[in-house]
C-alpha cells in the first residue's frame, strides 16, 4: 500500500521530467506544420501598392516559389531582409511577399528604407485572416510551394545564409531540377 502511495506520484514525476527535458533540446524553429505536403490554402489578396491588382496562389501554378510573411512592424524581418535580397538577386526562386496586418503606406515606406525590395510583389493581408489559414505564428515565416501548389517546407523565424544554403536551396533544387 505504501509503495503505491509513493510509487504512482514518483512515476508521474519521472515521466513529466522526461517530456519536459526532451522539449528543452528541440529547436523552436522546427515546429511541425500540418500544412507541409498539403495544398496551399487558396486566397485572393490585393497587391501592395496596386490595390486594383489581385494575386492568388493559382496564378503561380507550374512554378516553384516562396511566400514570405513580413511586416513593417517586425524587427526580425529587418534581420532577414539582406538574406532575402541576396536570394532574390540570385534568381533561384521567385519570392512573393505577404505583408501581414500592416498599413500599406507603412509597408511601402519600410521596403524603400531597407535598401531594396526582394519580392516579385507583395500582397496585403490587412486583417490577418489569410495568415490564420496558413497557421502563421508570427513574422517572419517562409513557405516553399511546389509546381503543383503544395507546401513542401516551412521556415519559422528569420531566414539566414545558413538556413538558405542548408535547407531552402536543397529543397528548391529537388523541386526544380
Amino acid at each position: 500500500m505504501r509503495a503505491l502511495r509513493f510509487g504512482i506520484p514518483l512515476a508521474v514525476f519521472v515521466l513529466l521530467v522526461f517530456f519536459l527535458g526532451r522539449g528543452l533540446w528541440r529547436d523552436p524553429r522546427e515546429i511541425p506544420s500540418v500544412l507541409v505536403d498539403k495544398p496551399v490554402p487558396a486566397f485572393t489578396l490585393p497587391v501592395l501598392g496596386s490595390p486594383d491588382k489581385k494575386f492568388s496562389p493559382a496564378d503561380y501554378r507550374g512554378k516553384v516559389w516562396l511566400l514570405n510573411v513580413w511586416g513593417s512592424w517586425c524587427i526580425s524581418c529587418q534581420v532577414e531582409h539582406p538574406t532575402l535580397l541576396a536570394l532574390a538577386k540570385s534568381n533561384v526562386v521567385p519570392i512573393v511577399g505577404f505583408d501581414w496586418k500592416d498599413k500599406p503606406d507603412a509597408a511601402i515606406k519600410w521596403l524603400a528604407q531597407q535598401g531594396g525590395d526582394p519580392y516579385v510583389f507583395s500582397v496585403t493581408d490587412l486583417d490577418g485572416r489569410v495568415a490564420i489559414d496558413y497557421g502563421v505564428y508570427g513574422a517572419p515565416e517562409t513557405f516553399l510551394i511546389d509546381k503543383e501548389g503544395m507546401i513542401r517546407y516551412k521556415h519559422i523565424g528569420p531566414l539566414d545564409d545558413k538556413a538558405v544554403a542548408e535547407k531552402l536551396l536543397p529543397w528548391i533544387r529537388k523541386l526544380n531540377p
